[in-house]
């Protein structure tokens, strides 16, 4: 696939993390498939910024296992490993469970509103067939408790290994939207109702539903 030329540029003010999350974003989107190549300065002139926070990107997507590197020769998309993104699921299931734990019965109303207008966003796009929009949907749904908690370190976590698994679950909407969107209800009741250990085990629940590389959900 050619690099997009019908994207806005970014600000050349953002800092390096927006080119991170653009690029990243990009990736886990499809918009650059497994196996294609990534040119630096293609990418630069794509955003509208220069090669620096380019190569930066490109390096911390290495270390996230979006791209793989070839020192002095070429940056490729990562192919989606099933071992990877099972690591990669174990870890960030571990983080959410530890953020439920934490902060049922401390989220506020407000919290628990944007949590269910999260929820509803992702309904109506799953019923549209949305993948994009229900994804963004519930990683905003997710990420209310996670900003709630304001561990820096799980956040860190959370934003290397992520990603990872995000690419993976554009399949499992497809098929699981459904009962996704019961659970989500279940665990905003959870939370709201203090019930630690039972948002922590929907919480379990959730991560690990995603589907194995034989199609049947993983561990």
């Amino acid at each position: 696939m050619p690099i997009p030329r019908s994207a806005p540029g970014v600000d050349r003010s953002l800092l390096r993390d927006d080119v991170f999350r653009r690029l990243r974003d990009a990736i886990v989107d499809g918009t650059f498939l497994p196996g294609e190549q990534l040119k630096d300065v293609d990418l630069a002139e794509w955003l509208g910024v220069s090669r620096t926070p380019v190569r930066e990107a490109l390096l911390r997507l290495g270390a996230s296992g979006l791209v793989v590197a070839v020192p002095g020769r070429s940056t490729t998309v990562s192919a989606i490993d099933p071992k990877a993104v099972r690591d990669a699921r174990d870890v960030v299931a571990a983080m959410h469970v530890l953020v439920a734990r934490e902060t049922a019965g401390n989220l506020s109303d407000a919290e628990v509103a944007r949590m269910r207008e999260a929820n509803g966003r992702f309904a109506r796009a799953v019923g549209a067939g949305d993948t994009a929009a229900a994804l963004d949907a519930d990683d905003e749904l997710h990420s209310v408790p996670v900003s709630s908690l304001g561990n820096h370190a799980i956040e860190s976590v959370l934003d290397q290994f992520g990603p990872v698994v995000r690419r993976s679950e554009r399949d499992r909407f497809a098929a699981d939207g459904p009962a996704s969107i019961e659970r989500h209800e279940r665990l905003i009741q959870l939370l709201t109702d203090g019930d630690a250990e039972g948002a922590a085990e929907l919480t379990f629940e959730i991560w690990h539903s995603l589907p194995s590389e034989n199609g049947t959900p993983a561990g």
